[in-house]
């Protein structure tokens, strides 16, 4: 399981030019299941989105969650995190998990998330969608388990 996790002022997300979601101050962070990942991965991911210390405090540093800062994550499923373009340039996404299991992976995080207390957008699995955001920072963190 991965995940990039960017800090925002804003973001919003749409599907054939209709609004889904949008979120303040907070995270996108793009979410990708791998072959053989598990709901105890997809809890230490919201667990570690949750804790991610990215925000600043009084004193300028990033000493802040998410949910310290009143901030929204907008969760965005994104199986081209296992895009593998090591050979060519068509990439292979062999290592991303099925649409099914991914899925269910995908919405146990956005659960377990909100069980934290972060509010939580998502967009919907699958789809063409269209994402607009402000980074602040920028302020990006990879994280794969």
């Amino acid at each position: 399981m991965k995940f990039v996790a960017q800090r925002v002022s804003k973001a919003s997300l749409t599907v054939d030019t209709k609004p889904v979601s949008d979120i303040g101050h907070g995270l996108v962070v793009y979410f990708g299941v791998k072959v053989g990942d598990t709901k105890a991965q997809a809890e230490k991911c919201a667990e570690k989105i949750a804790h991610l210390r990215v925000f600043e405090d009084d004193a300028g540093k990033m000493n802040l969650s998410v949910g310290d800062v009143g901030g929204e994550v907008l969760l965005v499923s994104q199986f081209t995190l296992y895009g593998d373009a090591r050979k060519g340039n068509r990439p292979s996404f062999i290592e991303a998990e099925r649409p099914e299991p991914a899925d269910a992976l995908y919405r146990y995080a956005a659960e377990r998330l909100q069980a934290l207390g972060i509010p939580v957008k998502r967009g919907i699995f699958g789809a063409h969608m269209v994402i607009d955001q402000v980074n602040d920072g920028p302020v990006t963190i990879i994280y794969e388990i």
